[in-house]
């Protein structure tokens, strides 16, 4: 099979939608599909691979990502592949797969950042002026309001909601396939050593709780409300509770934040990192209070190495959670009570091991591996389905 995969970045550094993509890509290739991608980037080479790295050069960014989207369309014209399968918006796409959910639901979600109606409709008066918002928007709207569009790939219930909600998709457009992570099956005993090394290095106890967070955007991750209610732990008495918040997000400014609370001795900046799963290992429990993510993969992967989460109803992962069982979804990034009520309910050492075991039941449901053999006999489906050519 010849399958085209259009995606403008295929950095991992730039997010999860991007390392999920190339995971994707790994096992397809795997399964023996030949894979032309259309990218800005520059993937690494792999047998099966075929990169065509489209230049996006203009004057702007706004203009680059214009050039690019316009620039594939042509080269797909002239090409010839069973499928092509289009993260970032494609004319010529067969599926469609908004891995950052709709361009419509992320603005209206990054206005909910905003706790002030003033800051609310500034912000919305600077969308209008976003070129580039703009124009992905209006091209989203001609993907989805053409009758003969693609087949719109859902990672998550979430995202079905939202294509429903802001373009009334119907049913026949869309195919629910839930998103995946890679789990390395790692020994017993590198866990123990991840543990122990992490929380010397960071002078946690080994009978502390530690609290993770993992954000590249803290602000829209919600990494403010988790400070807030680490606040309120602390201010309740309640101790034994430490907290570290992974991410490119450590400012002058989010340590100034710390301060103003109070909690400095309680929580701690690890800047950038390529050890998550390290983290992962040392970790009792993860907080994820986002104000939009359409299937968060930091969730997906702490249940795999056995962490609770809580996280809120506007994350797609949210739908795997069992509440009170494996971990607890909110209804508002804003409860800020309610998160410090449920990080105190896990962290009681006679529930920690029951929520931990709970989570790790779902490594299998929640697989990369899973993901990609549901989206390849998709293609094998629209591929039987296909008009035949008449000659």
């Amino acid at each position: 099979m010849n399958v085209a995969l259009v995606a403008e970045w295929l950095d991992a550094w730039r997010g999860g939608a991007e390392t999920s993509t190339l995971q994707f890509m790994h096992h397809l290739m795997d399964r023996g599909v030949e894979l032309h991608v259309y990218t800005r980037s520059r993937p690494s080479p792999a047998p099966g691979l075929v990169v065509h790295t489209v230049s996006g050069a203009a004057m702007s960014r706004t203009r680059r990502s214009i050039t690019f989207t316009n620039r594939v369309d042509r080269l797909l014209q002239r090409s010839a592949h069973d499928i092509v399968h289009a993260i970032t918006p494609c004319r010529q796409a067969t599926v469609y797969q908004p891995r950052g959910g709709t361009v419509a639901e992320s603005i209206e979600r990054n206005l909910a950042l905003r706790r002030h109606s003033v800051t609310r409709s500034l912000k919305r008066y600077a969308n209008r002026l976003n070129v580039k918002q703009r124009y992905m928007l209006a091209l989203e709207r001609e993907l989805f309001r053409d009758p003969n569009g693609p087949l719109v790939i859902a990672i998550s219930d979430y995202v079905v909601t939202q294509l429903k909600r802001h373009y009334d998709l119907p049913d026949r457009r869309i195919r629910k396939i839930f998103n995946g992570v890679d789990d390395r099956g790692t020994p017993a005993e590198e866990i123990a050593r991840d543990r122990a090394a992490v929380r010397k290095e960071f002078r946690i106890g080994p009978d502390d709780c530690l609290v993770l967070s993992i954000a590249h955007n803290f602000r829209l991750k919600g990494v403010a409300r988790w400070m807030e209610a680490l606040a309120l732990l602390g201010r309740r008495g309640v101790a034994g509770i430490r907290a570290l918040v992974l991410g490119d997000g450590d400012t002058d400014r989010w340590h100034r934040l710390a301060a103003r609370l109070g909690i400095t001795d309680l929580l701690q900046f690890t800047g950038p990192t390529d050890r998550v799963a390290a983290f992962l290992h040392a970790a009792d429990l993860l907080v994820h209070p986002t104000y939009y993510d359409p299937c968060s993969r930091v969730v997906l992967e702490a249940m795999v190495a056995g962490l609770p989460c809580i996280t809120t109803r506007w994350d797609g992962a949210a739908e795997v959670i069992e509440e009170g069982v494996n971990g607890f979804v909110l209804d508002s990034p804003a409860d800020v009570a309610g998160l410090a009520d449920r990080v105190e309910r896990v962290c009681r050492n006679g529930d920690r091991r029951r929520y931990c075991a709970a989570a790790r039941k779902l490594k299998g449901r929640v697989s990369m591996a899973r993901h990609a053999a549901e989206i390849l006999a998709l293609y094998e489906e629209l591929l039987v389905s296909r008009p035949a050519a008449v000659v």
